[in-house]
């Protein structure tokens, strides 16, 4: 595997495959790796010929009361994953490398309408952060693949929406949520959990299943909604906001047949967040 820090290093490396016309799939990531991302990687050496996996603490997708500086940096583990899960190349450029004249004079893209409320209502400005950081991976690698968690669901149709909006020549791939044994979510943000904490963790995902069998029975959604914020405020969580759109993330109507249930929540001061797809009944 191959070790990047530096734009034109990363392009000459690149060179040759695209020259022999191979298939190239980015991941990108933020580090501190669990097996969810590494199924990520998994997924793309499937589907391509030179697999490289960024990895970059996006400072622009921060807000200045966010965890920038706590956010966990474990560079020397999460090389030798990469490397242990078949990944080509790894691109791990410093911030002045991607934003040589600093945050606040640097062009940003902005995905509207998918990007605001949810998770972009929560933390405003994070997925202009989100979209201008991946578009720099995308020009920088110049991918016909890439592939994010289903996690980040609101991330991943940012993303799609860019993509199309934008015309690149990238297919995108979202992969099934990694679960613990218990049904919680991987993500990096579960180290920050005291082990009380990650004990009740697991009640947001048994509160989005909860919820998934009475809307497919033909619950009333205002009801199993309020029902399911109850639930997690018993359970120990504040809610930040617990939703259900259709996949696009627009407000499911009558007509809606495939949908999708989010939810955020706070577990003492970390931020959960966890989705289910189901399938609604005809009213």
């Amino acid at each position: 595997m191959h070790t990047l820090k530096a734009i034109q290093a990363l392009r000459d490396t690149l060179a040759e495959p695209r020259q022999r016309g191979q298939r190239i799939a980015l991941v990108p990531t933020m580090g501190n790796l669990h097996a969810g991302h590494l199924a990520l990687v998994a997924h793309a050496r499937k589907r391509a010929d030179v697999v490289v996996a960024s990895l970059f603490v996006n400072p622009l997708q921060f807000s200045p009361d966010e965890d920038l500086d706590a956010y966990p940096r474990t560079f020397a583990a999460d090389q030798a994953a990469l490397e242990n899960a078949g990944c080509d190349v790894l691109f791990a450029p410093q911030a002045h490398t991607l934003y040589p004249n600093g945050l606040g004079t640097s062009t940003q893209v902005h995905v509207p309408d998918v990007s605001e409320g949810l998770c972009g209502g929560s933390r405003p400005g994070h997925f202009d952060g989100v979209a201008t950081v991946v578009s720099m991976l995308f020009h920088l690698v110049a991918p016909q693949l890439a592939c994010f968690g289903e996690k980040d669901y609101q991330q991943l149709a940012v993303i799609r929406k860019m993509v199309a909006d934008l015309h690149l020549p990238i297919e995108i791939d979202g992969v099934p949520i990694v679960r613990a044994d218990d049904g919680l979510a991987l993500s990096s943000r579960n180290g920050y959990l005291s082990a009380e904490a990650r004990t009740t963790a697991p009640a947001l995902y048994r509160t989005l299943r909860a919820m998934r069998e009475q809307l497919a029975r033909g619950d009333n959604h205002a009801a199993v909604l309020e029902q399911g914020h109850q639930a997690l405020q018993g359970a120990g969580f504040t809610p930040d906001y617990l939703a259900l759109r259709d996949t696009r993330l627009d407000p499911v109507t009558a007509h809606t047949r495939e949908a999708v249930l989010l939810a955020a929540a706070y577990l003492g001061s970390t931020r959960l967040i966890d989705n289910l797809t189901l399938d609604l009944p005809a009213s």
